[in-house]
């Protein structure tokens, strides 16, 4: 597949990211990516979306993708390629969709449908963008002090100590690993750490990967219970966006999540992504596993 374009003075942790999304064609319809280690055990759900869909690009011309629907089948293992496949499913007059496979060790670890569509005119409205303070207001997220590394295990700390390809800026301050009961509901503002080239399929593979931070855990935050802290088991089961509008993952993008539901081991969370000037870009559903084996509240 072609290479990315980018400028001398991008971003380290940026140009790495772009590398994943480089995936190497075998054949036809089929793909080889390599994972990074964020500091988690496995694969990143969004690492495995965005290369997903930007697979399934490689088999369109002339289309956006509107919607993609994940299922995460098994954990993957970032030391490992990631083989991706994808079934031409259908291609008509405006709309094509595809079906993506991903593969590790002869297993399916992940699969997911992309409907893509030409541009049309039509119907326009939208929900309102939250009333939040601008990101240039807001601190950026913060860093457990060198005090309370020293306290957490090493998994736990390996995901602190890794630096992210975005940046992130929450409403509303939240910590971790003393966390304290509060509405299922958050907004927090991210964007990538450099400048991007205009290729609106990049941009919107990247969304795919980036929505999959900050996401499951606001189902969590009525019970003041944090799986950094050890207190749960959490793992995505299925993963679902819908892009409205075209947009820049490198201009600021306001996530506001919130969380209908949590039962039977499941919490089920939603995200509304606006752009700075108001527009809603696009629209996340996720339910994850949430178990608390180790809570008390």
């Amino acid at each position: 597949m072609a290479s990315v374009r980018l400028g001398a003075t991008v971003h380290v942790l940026l140009a790495e990211l772009l590398q994943q999304f480089e995936l190497e064609r075998l054949e036809v319809n089929l793909f080889r990516g390599v994972s990074c280690d964020i500091g988690s055990p496995q694969v990143f759900g969004g690492q495995v979306l965005g290369q997903g869909l930007m697979a399934a690009y490689a088999t369109v011309e002339g289309r956006a993708v509107h919607s993609l629907h994940a299922y995460f089948l098994r954990r993957g293992d970032f030391k490992l390629p990631i083989i991706y496949h994808v079934d031409r499913s259908r291609d008509g007059n405006s709309f094509t969709t595809r079906r993506v496979t991903a593969i590790q060790n002869g297993e399916q670890i992940f699969n997911c449908s992309c409907s893509f569509q030409i541009p049309e005119d039509g119907l326009e409205h939208q929900i309102a963008m939250p009333d939040v303070p601008p990101p240039e207001e807001l601190p950026p997220l913060a860093k457990p002090t060198g005090e309370q590394l020293a306290m957490l295990s090493e998994k736990v700390r390996r995901f602190f100590e890794k630096d992210r390809p975005f940046e992130f800026r929450p409403v509303q301050p939240f910590d971790p690993l003393t966390p304290r009961a509060a509405p299922p509901e958050r907004q927090i503002w991210f964007r990538a750490l450099d400048r991007l080239p205009d290729d609106e399929a990049l941009h919107r593979c990247l969304l795919a990967y980036v929505s999959d931070y900050n996401l499951l855990d606001t189902a969590t935050l009525p019970h003041a219970a944090s799986y950094l802290r050890g207190d749960l088991i959490m793992a995505s089961i299925d993963h679902g966006i819908w892009f409205h509008r075209s947009m820049r993952v490198d201009d600021w993008l306001l996530y506001a999540t919130d969380s209908p539901s949590a039962s039977g081991a499941r919490g089920f969370a939603r995200g509304s992504i606006f752009a700075r000037d108001g527009r809603l870009v696009a629209s996340v559903a996720q339910e994850g596993l949430i178990r608390a084996p180790n809570f008390r509240p």
